[in-house]
C-alpha cells in the first residue's frame, strides 16, 4: 500500500505526463475493440434486414446501389423503373409487390414512398397517431420524432433537390399523422408517405386554384365560353388540405410513373424461384436480386478491409507501446538522482522496483477503467452509431 501511495503522489505531481501516458494506453486498447464492436453491429444490422427482404426488382445496374437505397435508404439513387413493374409482379400471381420510391428528403431524413403493405411486411407498429390515408400525409420514424421534436398534427416540409428548381416543383408541406415504434433499423430515420405523394413532390401531380372562380385577372391568359386558360402565374399548392385535395391531379398514365424498386414477397419458395427465372432474359430492362446475397458479398469485402485496419492498428499500437517504453526509460534516466536518494535512505532495489511497478499499475488501471467506460458507451449506443456512421 505504501508503494501505491507514493506512486500515486508522484503521478499526481506530474499530471501532464500521467495524462499523456493514460491517453496513449487508452487509445491503443479502446480503438480496435470499439471498431470491432461497431463492425459486428453493422454486419448484424445489414444481414438481418437483408435476410428479411426476399427479392428486389429494379433497373439493371448496380445491385449494391439498389439494395442500399431500397433497404437502408442511402443517398445513392438507382435508375428508376415504372409502376408497371409492380403491376407485372401482381399479375404473375407469384409474389406480393411493395412499390418503393426513395429519392427525396425532408430535413435530411429520407422520404420513403411506399404502400401500407410495407408496414405489415416489416411488422412496424405505431406508438402515436395513425397511418396516412390520403396524399400529403406522412408517418415518421421514432428517431425522426425525437430529433425534430415532432408529434402527430405537426408538419414537415420536403427539401428541394436543388437550390434553384427550374422545373417549378415546390416543396410539399406534409401533415404528420403518426409516429412509428422504434425498430432499431433504417426505418427509425425515415419519413414514410404514400407513393402518390412522392409523385406530387416530383411535380408529376399538383393542384391549382379554380380559375373559373378567380377574380385575379393577372392569372388569366384567355377566357372563352366554357373554357378558361391560365398563365404560369397560377399558384400551385404546397400543402394538401381537405379544401384543395380535390384539385390535385396527376399528369399522364400512372403505370409510367417512376419507382426506384419493387420489394417482391413470394407466396412460397417455389414461387420465388419461378419469379427470379422470369427476369433472367437479356431483353428485360429489370434485374431481380436477393438482398442477402448482395450484402454477403459486401460483408466479404468489408472483412478484407477490416483485416487491413486491424493490421494498421496493430502496427500503430506496437509503435505507441515502444514509444511508451522509451518514455519510461528516459524517465528512469531523468530520475537517477531521485532513485539514488531513495537507495541511500535504505530502500532495497526490490522496493524501488515496487515503486516503479506501482506507477505502471496505477496508469494501466486508470487506462483500463476509462477504456471500459468508453466501450460501455459504444455498446449502449452501437445501433445508433452504426446507423449514423456506417449505414
Amino acid at each position: 500500500m505504501d508503494s501505491l501511495y507514493l506512486a500515486w503522489c508522484y503521478l499526481n505531481y506530474n499530471k501532464v505526463r500521467t495524462f499523456i501516458l493514460i491517453g496513449c494506453i487508452t487509445i491503443i486498447a479502446a480503438l480496435p475493440l470499439a471498431l470491432e464492436i461497431l463492425l459486428n453491429e453493422s454486419e448484424h444490422q445489414l444481414v438481418l434486414r437483408a435476410e428479411s427482404s426476399p427479392l428486389l426488382i429494379g433497373a439493371k445496374g448496380s445491385a449494391l446501389d439498389l439494395v442500399m437505397n431500397s433497404l437502408y435508404f442511402s443517398d445513392e439513387v438507382p435508375e428508376t423503373i415504372t409502376m408497371a413493374a409492380a403491376e407485372q409482379v401482381m399479375d404473375s400471381d407469384l409474389a406480393a409487390p411493395i412499390p418503393l420510391y426513395i429519392r427525396f428528403k425532408a430535413r435530411d431524413f429520407p422520404i420513403v414512398g411506399t404502400s401500407l403493405d410495407y408496414f405489415d411486411f416489416r411488422k412496424i407498429e405505431l406508438t402515436q397517431g395513425g397511418m396516412f390515408t390520403v396524399i400529403g400525409q406522412c408517418v415518421i420514424g421514432a428517431e425522426v420524432a425525437i430529433k425534430l421534436n415532432l408529434v402527430p398534427g405537426d408538419f414537415i416540409v420536403s427539401s428541394p433537390e436543388t437550390l434553384f428548381n427550374l422545373a417549378g416543383v415546390y416543396p410539399l408541406k406534409m401533415k404528420i399523422t403518426g409516429v412509428l415504434a422504434p425498430t432499431h433499423s433504417a426505418d427509425d430515420l425515415a419519413v414514410f408517405v404514400d407513393i402518390m405523394t412522392t409523385w406530387v413532390i416530383q411535380g408529376l401531380g399538383h393542384g391549382h386554384k379554380d380559375v373559373t372562380k378567380t377574380t385575379d385577372s393577372s392569372v388569366i391568359l384567355k377566357r372563352e365560353k366554357g373554357n378558361v386558360t391560365a398563365n404560369t402565374k397560377l399558384m400551385q399548392y404546397t400543402e394538401i388540405t381537405e379544401d384543395n385535395i380535390d384539385s390535385f391531379h396527376l399528369h399522364g398514365d400512372q403505370t409510367d410513373f417512376p419507382l426506384t424498386a419493387v420489394l417482391a414477397v413470394p407466396y412460397d419458395e417455389k414461387s420465388g424461384i419461378i419469379l427470379q427465372g422470369r427476369y433472367l432474359e437479356k431483353e428485360t430492362p429489370y434485374q431481380i436480386v436477393r438482398p442477402k446475397e448482395v450484402i454477403n458479398t459486401l460483408m466479404a469485402n468489408i472483412f478484407k478491409i477490416r483485416n487491413v485496419l486491424d493490421a494498421v492498428i496493430m502496427l500503430v499500437g506496437t509503435a505507441t507501446l515502444l514509444a511508451l517504453v522509451l518514455v519510461f526509460s528516459l524517465s528512469l534516466r531523468l530520475r537517477e538522482r531521485e532513485i539514488d536518494v531513495i537507495f541511500k535512505l535504505g530502500c532495497s532495489r526490490a522496493t524501488i522496483a515496487r515503486l516503479l511497478g506501482a506507477e505502471i499499475f496505477i496508469i494501466v488501471l486508470i487506462s483500463g477503467t476509462v477504456c471500459a467506460g468508453l466501450l460501455a458507451l459504444v455498446l449502449q449506443y452501437d445501433q445508433m452509431l452504426v446507423r449514423n456512421l456506417f449505414i
